[in-house]
């Protein structure tokens, strides 16, 4: 009956439950037919006997064929045809129609007359034994683990009932009859009553402690109420009604009143005792959902795999009671242990993984394995009980081992249903946590990495700074150094214009005044190389004076008409009517009015037009050299004013340029309060240029034969200034 309460839906409960009273019946009737005399009250009992068996033999047939499942298929024509045809043997056995009668013995007993129809139930009995036994036997071989325990306990009780019973009961008593076996019958339903019960107890054959939890703490409800009635009642009667039970009023009150109160108690005395038999029966009991819950906040809430691996080890140990929990992870497919606090393996992992992985399946147990399994050798070295596998779709992240239970316990189903369920999730976090290392990792490299490369830049860009001071003092040298003999170069060579050292031709003086011309380039060279020199070192000075701009840019071209009809270029100069007088460093200015008109000629081709404006208004001054050379790509203009820096078409039209004429224009104009015009369209032209706003820079009239030459010191060389990109 506990088989049967524990689920009443499950044909295996059902089957084994109509097997229990087919037997309980057999061997009732089995009784009756040893202590009866009367010959026709024995044959009637011999007539149960054999209806009973034909029942036993098909309620155990059908078992087998289901076991261990809960459910199975009764469709089958065969399985229809066996019902049937039980069915009718049955009947017929209840008819008496395998007994022709009985006859009399000497010692005055009887024997039972076989007729021609109990062929057909030897034949019934000996299928069906035979069948479930050669079933039963194949299930096993191929069984492992719990499973394997449980078929060899039924294999055992059935043997010795099936085969026993028909040998003493119907062999020995009808074909040579001898009936002295009878009365072991008993014997024989005693010790498969007790190997299924031993199975049921250790091996969970049924798993029926629900049944046996609930229906004790019922009788101890009920005992624990009926000894309080009895005791409450005899003490009130004995006290209030001098021990008579009679139909006195107050007597009946007090029955009535503590009637009530237990039946209100019920519930509660039930209560305490469900919690006393979960106690006792339940001890390792647990809810999957709650497990599932617990496991799931872990899993979700961590991505540190320590955490994870930390809480996952606490929530299943606190539902599965394992003595211990090991992690084996991969990585780069090579397998590690992961130990979270626990006693760590003797195994060698590699060997282990690979077995493990053999089995093709998630769930593992060690008991399950064959005795010549060397996989549960090495499980066994280390006292794992189940293992299990954890796999994404697309990749093994590792395996979870678990030790026997603290309880001397198998791992139930429900334990092996609940780790299934996990290892899909638990694979996911796992691999996710495995991914998130390897990125802090690679982080932490990348950190590394990214150190060492600033740490050698840093040292690379000490060394440049270096090379660069010692490169700035070499030009600074070599400058001072061509500046003497340049200067008097020009000096000689001004005095041959004027004619200091006698008459010369007019082809002579156009030769000489070229020659004078390439020198004083040289010395404008040589004088931003200087330039260059003194802002690395903070000397850079701004000797600001009253400056005619106006005048400076008509000497200069003046100066440069010549280079220009050379060109066959036109030259188009518009000034103003009248331009203030400015505060400004006449000859850094001038470097950068010839370097504008200078650039223009060269990067002009013949037939070009250069335009040179200087302009007024009543808030800036401004003065801009247009081209209709070659112009600046538009992907290098941001890099025009870098010291050293030239553009690939201008390299290609003039190869001997320096690149430091922009770069000093521009911190030249900067340093007295200007801004540097420029804007470029590449094939069609460039326009470049400063302006100065009026107000700071402008010398008034009134003060104009006072004002005196001031100095003063230029932004740094590392401020870029101010730029007017007009493109």
């Amino acid at each position: 009956m506990f088989v049967l309460s524990k689920n009443v839906r499950s044909a295996t409960n059902v089957l084994f439950a109509i097997l229990c009273v087919a037997l309980i019946g057999w061997t009732t009737a089995n009784y009756f037919s040893v202590t009866l005399t009367n010959p026709q009250s024995i044959f009637a009992s011999i007539k149960v006997i054999f209806a009973f068996v034909v029942l036993q033999n098909t309620a155990f047939l059908l078992f087998v064929r289901i076991f261990p499942a809960t459910h199975g298929n009764f469709a089958w024509l065969w399985i229809r045809i066996y019902i049937l045809l039980s069915a009718f043997i049955g009947a017929m056995a209840l008819g008496g129609l395998f007994f022709e009668g009985y006859e009399y013995t000497s010692q005055g007993g009887f024997n039972l007359l076989a007729a021609p129809p109990i062929g057909l139930f030897i034949a019934h009995a000996v299928f069906s034994i035979g069948w479930s036994i050669k079933k039963l036997f194949s299930r096993y071989k191929n069984s492992t683990g719990i499973l394997r325990n449980q078929l060899l306990f039924l294999i055992t009780a059935s043997l010795l009932l099936l085969v026993l019973v028909p040998l003493t009961n119907f062999f020995l008593p009808i074909i040579f009859k001898n009936s002295t076996f009878v009365n072991l019958s008993p014997i024989y339903t005693s010790l498969f009553a007790g190997i299924i019960a031993y199975a049921i107890i250790k091996q969970k054959l049924f798993d029926i402690r629900l049944a046996v939890a609930r229906s004790v703490a019922y009788i101890l409800s009920l005992v624990t109420l009926v000894a309080t009635y009895s005791f409450v009642l005899f003490t009130a009667s004995q006290l209030i009604v001098g021990g008579s039970y009679g139909e006195s009023f107050t007597f009946q009150a007090l029955n009535v009143a503590f009637l009530v109160v237990l039946a209100f108690s019920f519930q509660p005395i039930k209560r305490f005792f469900d919690r006393i038999t979960n106690r006792l029966f339940y001890r390792d009991a647990y809810e999957t959902q709650d497990v599932l819950d617990k496991l799931g906040n872990v899993v979700v809430a961590e991505i540190d795999l320590h955490r994870i691996l930390s809480g996952t080890r606490t929530v299943l140990t606190d539902a599965l009671r394992s003595k211990f929990i090991e992690f084996i992870l991969f990585e780069k497919n090579k397998p590690y242990l992961q130990s979270v606090g626990q006693q760590g393996l003797k195994t060698d992992l590699e060997q282990l993984s690979t077995h493990i992985d053999e089995q093709k399946r998630e769930v593992v147990v060690t008991d399950e394995l064959g005795p010549q399994n060397l996989l549960k050798s090495l499980l066994s070295k280390d006292e794992i009980s189940v293992s299990l596998r954890l796999k994404t779709h697309h990749q093994l992240v590792g395996y979870v081992l678990f030790g026997s239970k603290r309880s001397g316990d198998m791992y139930s189903t429900q334990d092996i249903d609940l780790l299934e369920i996990v290892a899909d999730e638990l694979a996911v976090a796992v691999q996710n946590a495995l991914r998130f290392e390897e990125i802090k990792q690679f982080n932490i490299t990348l950190q590394r990495k990214i150190e060492e490369a600033t740490a050698e830049l840093r040292h690379v860009n000490s060394r440049l700074r270096e090379l660069d001071k010692t490169k700035d003092e070499f030009i600074s040298m070599a400058s001072h150094q061509l500046r003497t003999p340049l200067t008097a170069v020009k000096g000689y060579l001004s005095m041959v214009l004027e004619g200091d050292v006698g008459p010369v031709t007019k082809e002579e003086k156009a030769y000489i005044k070229r020659a004078f011309d390439s020198a004083q380039k040289m010395v404008y060279l040589i004088a931003d190389m200087l330039n260059v020199s003194r802002l690395q070192t903070g000397k850079f000075v701004i000797e600001i004076k009253p400056t005619n701009l106006a005048e400076v840019v008509a000497s200069e071209v003046d100066q440069l008409k010549e280079q220009i009809d050379s060109r066959k270029l036109k030259l188009i100069y518009q000034k103003p009517d009248k331009l203030p007088t400015l505060n400004l460093d006449e000859t850094k200015t001038r470097q950068v009015v010839m370097n504008f008109i200078d650039n223009a000629i060269y990067y002009t081709p013949s037939g070009g037009t250069i335009e040179v404006k200087l302009q007024s208004t009543d808030d800036s001054v401004s003065f801009t050299v247009t081209d209709t050379g070659l112009g600046v790509p538009k992907a290098v203009q941001h890099h025009l004013f870098a010291k050293f820096y030239r553009a690939d078409n201008a390299k290609k039209m003039r190869p001997d340029g320096t690149g430091l004429g922009l770069f000093m224009a521009k911190k030249v104009i900067v340093a007295q309060g200007g801004a540097i015009i420029f804007k470029s369209e590449e094939g069609k032209g460039s326009t470049f240029g400063f302006s100065f706003p009026r107000k700071g820079i402008e010398v008034k009239a009134s003060k104009t034969e006072s004002a005196k030459e001031t100095e003063t010191i230029a932004k740094p060389p590392d401020d870029p200034g101010k730029t007017v990109d007009k493109s």
